[in-house]
């Protein structure tokens, strides 16, 4: 019994295993057919600063075609502050935009961090700058804005996913979210720049709920092609239930 093993394997071992030289012609045509140059993407600093300009010109753009009622109300040191603080805010989400674009990278902050630390800092820094708590027309004019700040975010979001059309997506509600995040950051600086209603609960609740409005539609959209794909046949690295 063993010895007729043992001729089975060795029957095994003198048996010739290479590939039809054929077969591997076809191999070679058929991958060399489909291979096309790349042009390498840029560093990763260059999309993060990228990222920031877009969100900052279409913000200035905006705030050019409505006014610049806002940043003429405001004084020096608080156009400074508020900018700063939105720049800084904005090169953080624009830093996990590029990082969720790009497929292996690690992430720094999770969608839900990273608003929640939005709303914080600009929560902490508009009740240290306004201090007039009278209330206005308070739902009517926070509508207005909310609306404007959620479309201007829309826009900004949508050029962000253009700029980063060459990088792979792999988490569409969280990538989406992110986008949403740091649109909503320019339609904050927006309505910074255009809006002259310096009352402190008109800031503090309407200008705010940009970011967490907009990173909410910018997941929403992200779910809604995860189901678009998945109904297309395509396998899906996230679904909407595992959020």
């Amino acid at each position: 019994m063993d010895a007729d093993i043992d001729e089975v394997f060795e029957r095994a071992a003198r048996a010739p295993h290479g590939l039809d030289r054929a077969a591997l012609d076809r191999i070679n045509s058929t991958i060399h057919a489909s291979l096309r140059p790349v042009r390498p993407r840029p560093a990763r600093w260059v999309l993060i600063i990228g990222l920031l300009l877009i969100c900052s010109a279409v913000a200035f753009i905006g705030a050019d075609r409505l006014g610049f009622f806002g940043f003429h109300a405001l004084g020096i040191a608080e156009r400074a502050i508020i900018l700063s603080v939105v720049g800084i805010l904005g090169g953080l989400a624009a830093r996990e935009c590029v990082g969720f674009w790009t497929p292996g990278s690690r992430h720094h902050l999770s969608p839900g961090t990273l608003v929640a630390l939005s709303c914080a800092a600009l929560l902490s820094v508009f009740a240290l700058l306004f201090h007039d708590y009278h209330a206005e027309r308070f739902l009517s004019a926070g509508l207005i804005c909310l609306a404007v700040g959620v479309g201007q975010a829309s826009a900004a979001a949508c050029v962000v996913a253009w700029f980063l059309r060459r990088g792979l997506l792999m988490e569409r509600i969280s990538g989406g979210a992110i986008a949403g995040t740091l649109g909503g950051l320019s339609g904050v600086m927006l309505l910074e720049l255009h809006c002259a209603n310096l009352e402190a609960p008109h800031v503090l609740v309407w200008h705010v709920a940009v970011v967490p409005v907009s990173a909410g539609v910018g997941a929403l959209v992200g779910c809604a092609i995860d189901a678009w794909k998945r109904s297309g046949g395509e396998p899906q690295p996230e679904s909407c239930h595992d959020r």
